[in-house]
């Protein structure tokens, strides 16, 4: 545990480098947050607590979450069910993590009513402008570089990005470790004064996990 007093929705770190990605996080001097490291170090979940955090606060309006369920631009095919339902399984860990921030109370549902809420698949996102918004981008990885230059460029004004991901589990054929959009976004923004990018790199989820993404 580490011993400090910077914490988002009931979220502390536990160890220096989740404290490092939490500070990052709430800083609203940095308008691009790159998280990456393997399943287990929190990217999601810190990502989630410190926009909670800043939605409550005031500093956004919402917080719009959102991952890769199919190739942007393709729909969702012929699953049963309305478009809730067929987003339901790519979106299950964003209500995990949102779950286990609220200790397993249910309150995603008054946040999505009030308008303080989002989560839509990425398809959604061309040709809309997104100001004043703490915009999560979970499972980067398996985005391209020509769409995650179309996700980025509808930022309003206010509206902070993270990108999540861990570049060694990338699921689409047509991109590798070099070409995905978190190493693109990472090679292309370093050095700017409004951009962070932090590896995580020690495990927090449980021992298991940890050999899992060690030896497997």
């Amino acid at each position: 545990m580490v011993d400090n007093e910077i914490y988002a929705s009931g979220i502390t770190p536990l160890n220096r480098e989740q404290l490092y990605a939490l500070d990052i996080l709430k800083d609203n001097r940095v308008d691009l947050v790159v998280l990456t490291g393997i399943s287990g170090v929190g990217k999601t979940l810190l990502a989630l607590a410190a926009g909670l955090a800043q939605v409550d606060d005031g500093y956004y309006k919402r917080m719009l979450v959102s991952r890769p369920s199919v190739p942007l631009g393709e729909g969702l095919g012929f699953l049963p069910g309305d478009i809730n339902e067929k987003l339901a399984p790519w979106l299950k860990p964003i209500y995990d993590n949102l779950e286990f921030i609220f200790d397993g109370q249910d309150r995603t549902k008054g946040l999505k009513e009030f308008g303080k809420l989002k989560v839509e698949p990425l398809q959604y996102i061309r040709g809309r402008s997104i100001p004043k918004q703490f915009f999560i981008i979970d499972e980067s990885q398996n985005i391209s570089p020509k769409d995650i230059k179309a996700i980025i460029t509808r930022a309003g004004k206010d509206t902070k990005i993270v990108l999540t991901g861990d570049i060694q589990q990338i699921d689409k054929p047509y991109l590798t470790k070099k070409s995905n959009a978190l190493s693109y976004v990472i090679d292309r923004f370093k050095g700017q004064d409004n951009f962070a990018f932090i590896k995580l790199e020690k495990s927090e989820r449980s021992r298991l996990a940890k050999q899992a993404a060690k030896l497997l």
